[in-house]
């Protein structure tokens, strides 16, 4: 098997309060990502939403369903979301060649059956990071350029959070059912990104981070707005963040991050703020 995978299940706001430091990185942390010539998903119980890598190094990787799926193939009822945060790559879906460089994306929609990963050079792979949900609907497979992103600027280098914002899997630029994913770079001399932090009831999230510096981290901040907690993170990492949560960072040196979501509505502005002040 190619394709391996864990389970992570969803956890009360009122249990995790009495969670010590070890017990909160178990449940919500993803360090298990972008291993060479491996594909590894985490399967999460919030939305039934699925985070995962394919590093492929010397031969192609196929996406092979998991037993979680109970499904004769991986996306029979699921869509997919792609970006690659290596080197240049190819996605092949069902005979069909798409090359990402660095920072492109692809959405797979609903049916395909046969996806395989490679890359142009085993010295500098492709890393492939994949967001997978559920799916009711079968929507075209679309590449997804870094010129055919939707782009918003945010946040002021006076409070630190001057960042830019670009979607790439959101319904203004491809059909999909529930997916989202996007990616937020921060500005030199900024640091906290998603600040003032917002929490969505109506969907969970998973933010991975990147481009942080081998001896540097992120610090991500998660709980209720009055009851929160931090998890530290590396580079490659990725994070689960419920919807009762807030999910907001603040990082020693510069990063990137990729966001995804999945849940009731494709509404990106369905967000209910918290004031700065009234976090605890």
């Amino acid at each position: 098997m190619q394709t391996t995978f864990e389970v992570r299940y969803a956890a009360s706001p009122n249990d995790v309060k009495s969670y010590d430091t070890q017990k909160l990185r178990n449940e919500f942390l993803i360090d298990s990502l972008m291993k060479p010539n491996a594909i590894h998903f985490v399967y999460t119980h919030y939305d039934r939403y699925m985070a995962g890598s394919a590093v492929p190094t010397n031969s192609p990787l196929k996406l092979e369903t998991v037993d979680v799926l109970k499904s004769e193939f991986f996306l029979e009822r699921r869509e997919l979301g792609i970006i690659n945060v290596g080197e240049q790559g190819t996605v092949s879906v069902d005979g069909t060649d798409y090359v990402l460089d660095h920072k492109e994306a692809l959405y797979v929609g609903q049916g395909n059956k046969d996806i395989t990963f490679s890359s142009t050079s085993a010295d500098k792979p492709a890393k492939f990071y994949l967001n997978s949900a559920p799916a009711h609907k079968a929507f075209p497979t679309k590449k997804i350029g870094t010129d055919d992103v939707e782009v918003i600027e945010l946040g002021a280098p006076e409070t630190a959070n001057a960042r830019t914002l670009r979607k790439y899997i959101v319904n203004t630029v491809v059909d999909v059912c529930q997916l989202q994913m996007g990616m937020t770079t921060l500005k030199p001399g900024s640091s906290w990104n998603t600040m003032p932090a917002h929490t969505h009831d109506r969907r969970m999230e998973v933010y991975f981070y990147f481009e942080v510096p081998e001896d540097q981290a992120v610090c991500h901040f998660m709980g209720q707005p009055q009851e929160t907690r931090h998890i530290w993170m590396a580079n490659d990492q990725a994070v689960i963040s419920p919807p009762w949560s807030i999910h907001s960072g603040s990082g020693t040196s510069s990063y990137t991050f990729i966001w995804g979501m999945a849940g009731e509505n494709l509404d990106y502005g369905d967000m209910d703020h918290c004031k700065i002040n009234e976090l605890r």
